[in-house]
């Protein structure tokens, strides 16, 4: 696999650049890590950001409601802006409630991730990799189900812990895909600079 995008000197060249890469990885695990540490601040966190983010969302709704006179969807705009605006003012006011909603759309998510993987190992019979899907589609099962068994006393935690390991993973991930660029580069320099017989 090669790690140079564009071998000119404008190119991306993975060899040259995989420290930033690397950088910007561990930045992203370590962020990760103080989410794992800290889940009921980072759950907390994205609920202020789901909240304000409706309340963005129900002004633009509102503003395009008045600004396209004689659209015949007025209505349902005006009806979206209300309950956007309503809904993430609620979130905002009580971030408690964001916290409840975002675990059980967590729950519902990993249920459907579980189920879809499931389906998937059983349609690639004789396949390789077919049971690493099945393992994994059931293990998101069981989160699902241990989740909605504890819910809503897993809300103050749960979110915050899935988004900290999702963030170490994608860091962490980064770290690997800099390190073997760089390896690949130095193996590379030392096959052109090794005498040719």
């Amino acid at each position: 696999m090669s790690t140079t995008v564009d071998s000119g000197t404008e190119g991306f060249s993975l060899e040259r650049r995989w420290r930033t890469l690397a950088l910007a990885g561990g930045v992203i695990a370590l962020l990760g890590i103080l989410a794992i540490a800290f889940p009921f601040a980072t759950g907390l966190s994205m609920s202020y950001v789901v909240g304000a983010l409706l309340v963005v969302s129900g002004v633009v709704h509102g503003v395009h409601t008045f600004s396209a006179s004689g659209w015949t969807g007025r209505v349902w705009q005006l009806a979206l802006a209300v309950v956007g605006i309503v809904a993430g003012l609620v979130v905002l006011a009580n971030p408690l409630i964001g916290l409840l909603s975002l675990t059980l759309l967590l729950v519902a998510y990993l249920l459907v991730d579980g189920i879809t993987e499931l389906w998937m190992a059983a349609r690639l019979e004789g396949q390789p990799g077919r049971g690493w899907i099945a393992a994994s589609g059931a293990v998101s099962i069981v989160l699902a189900a241990l989740l909605w068994a504890a819910f809503p006393g897993d809300a103050v935690w749960a979110v915050g812990l899935v988004v900290g390991v999702s963030l170490l993973a994608t860091g962490l991930s980064m770290v690997i895909v800099a390190v073997a660029g760089r390896d690949g580069g130095d193996a590379t320099l030392a096959d052109a600079e090794a005498p040719h017989s």
